[in-house]
């Protein structure tokens, strides 16, 4: 894995979303790097959650707990911060909750961003900006086709088109304001991200998990879709590689990159129920008859710009990620150390044990 550890000794970041499953583990390797993290984000939902479990506040060199919609506490932290490099991962990420609450998907991720942009173009310091956003962000035709950084975003749903919207405005922001400052600016769309520590609602592997801890039954909206399934960081460790391009390359590589997963590892809801319930025994699973809202039944993402430009490439298949999900779960489960536990799997998976 090419990332250069001593890059990140030392700089400072200024992370949103800090609290969350995905930024806690983003944030996580980066004070293992030595960089000095500066966190922006709502408090964590509920306990457990990855945040707490890995001690990160005490590793962070601030915390600011605010919504990206407060533009002027956000102003107040970034300027403290002073950072090269911010990653924006604040959000609202559930395409369930975007039909629940529109309104507040839409203020998130669509003012969050034009706030986060308007304040870091007149942050001197601000050297890249990485805004992630979503597989989901492409117009789905339902072909059974990877999608390419170029296909047209679109979104059925609340949350696929906020986050349609927060190419489009990133794009602008590029255009517009932050070339002709020296910012460059990268989006970032992954695939379905799991791993240990994510204790969300309507995610398949955590209501898996909370069904067999608690011994209840299991219940599936779409057991047909299929999803590009991939270990939380496979991503990010392409987020990182990035960020060094961006910083030491320049603007060549300030544009939309994919982060999916080998194609193999695209699977049904079904196939990752079936793996998960060869591990554990007593599991019960059905179909939710109640009416779903719609969501899209395939992903896909097409990944050969990230692989021959930075040389990035989906480490861990789908099998080792859940190998490795039931790994952390189980160690939480006895009380372990997890912050500890977690920088091992971020060791393992560096050196690709």
């Amino acid at each position: 894995m090419e990332i250069n550890t001593s890059f990140w000794k030392d700089r400072s970041i200024f992370l949103t979303g800090h609290t969350g499953f995905k930024g806690s583990w983003i944030a996580l390797w980066l004070t293992k790097m030595g960089a000095k993290v500066h966190g922006y984000s709502l408090d964590v939902e509920k306990s457990p959650n990855m945040f707490t479990e890995a001690k990160l506040r005490e590793k962070l060199s601030s915390s600011t707990i605010a919504d990206i919609q407060n533009i002027s506490t956000l102003k107040s932290a970034m300027s403290f911060a002073k950072p090269t490099v911010i990653i924006h991962m604040a959000a609202q990420s559930l395409v369930k909750k975007s039909y629940e609450e529109p309104v507040q998907t839409f203020k998130t991720n669509i003012i969050g961003v034009v706030n986060l942009l308007e304040v870091a173009r007149k942050v001197d310091t601000v050297e890249a900006i990485i805004n992630v956003t979503s597989d989901k962000c492409y117009e789905s035709k339902e072909y059974l086709k990877p999608f390419q950084e170029n296909d047209k975003l679109g979104g059925y749903d609340p949350y696929s088109s906020s986050k349609a919207c927060a190419e489009l405005i990133s794009s602008a922001y590029r255009n517009s304001f932050l070339r002709e400052s020296g910012i460059k600016i990268a989006t970032v769309r992954a695939g379905n991200v799991i791993g240990g520590g994510d204790w969300a609602i309507n995610r398949l592997i955590p209501d898996f998990l909370r069904a067999n801890d608690n011994s209840n039954k299991l219940y599936i909206r779409s057991p047909d879709a299929i999803r590009p399934w991939q270990h939380v960081l496979n991503p990010i460790s392409g987020y990182l590689m990035l960020v060094e391009k961006l910083v030491t390359e320049g603007h060549n590589f300030a544009e939309a990159w994919n982060f999916g997963p080998q194609e193999t590892d695209s699977k049904s809801v079904s196939w990752v129920i079936n793996y998960l319930s060869q591990k554990f025994s007593n599991v019960q699973w059905e179909i939710d008859k109640a009416i779903q809202h719609h969501e899209t039944s395939f992903l896909l993402l097409d990944s050969s710009k990230a692989n021959s430009k930075l040389c990035w490439k989906s480490r861990w298949p789908l099998e080792t990620a859940l190998d490795k999900i039931i790994e952390w779960h189980q160690d939480w489960k006895e009380n372990k150390a997890m912050d500890e536990i977690s920088i091992s799997q971020i060791n393992s998976f560096y050196n690709n044990d």
